[in-house]
């Protein structure tokens, strides 16, 4: 009997009726933030970002990608060598049980020793803190992006202000011009 030279593989045919393919959700694929903090840069100057991993229960994952975790009035904590997370508010998981987390717990940073170290000696200097930004996935992890933030003043709060003003007059006085050069 002869032996068989070539091998032909046969593609199963797909052009029949295909499943519908679900989109994915966006803040668990990491195009959207879960959380951010968008009064922390009208509160502080944000001098330095560093991105950390958060150490969390099952349950407090799923509440974020529900998207119930804030940001507002939380910040960041070295103390014996590690980073703590404090104040961040992750609401209970809608499907969870008895078991549930509690909403207001301190949660540990994961950061290199030589981080924490940096991180350290950058928020000993007065009027400098920890202050998490914003919550997000990378990954499939949840990350929090902590900025090394110094507190701003009422006048400085008031010169933020007058300048962006500035800026948003200036683009649309720019933009009106362009418009009437087009017509």
């Amino acid at each position: 009997m002869a032996r068989q030279t070539s091998h032909v593989i046969v593609q199963p045919d797909r052009s029949g009726p295909q499943k519908p393919v679900r989109p994915r959700d966006p803040v668990a694929s990491g195009e959207r933030d879960a959380a951010q903090n968008r009064i922390a840069s009208h509160n502080y100057f944000l001098l330095e970002k560093v991105e950390a991993g958060v150490a969390l229960r099952g349950t407090e994952v799923k509440s974020i990608r529900e998207g119930q975790a804030n940001l507002r009035d939380s910040y960041g904590l070295i103390k014996d060598g590690e980073a703590f997370l404090l104040n961040v508010h992750i609401g209970p998981y809608s499907h969870g049980n008895i078991a549930n987390h509690d909403a207001l717990r301190t949660r540990k940073l994961l950061l290199h020793k030589e981080e924490v170290r940096k991180l350290l000696t950058k928020t000993q200097v007065k009027g400098h803190t920890l202050i998490p930004t914003r919550l997000y996935f990378r990954k499939g992890r949840v990350k929090c992006e902590l900025a090394v933030a110094k507190g701003k003043q009422d006048w400085d709060k008031r010169e933020t202000e007058r300048s962006r003003e500035a800026d948003r007059e200036a683009r649309t006085a720019i933009n009106a011009s362009k418009h009437r050069m087009g017509r």
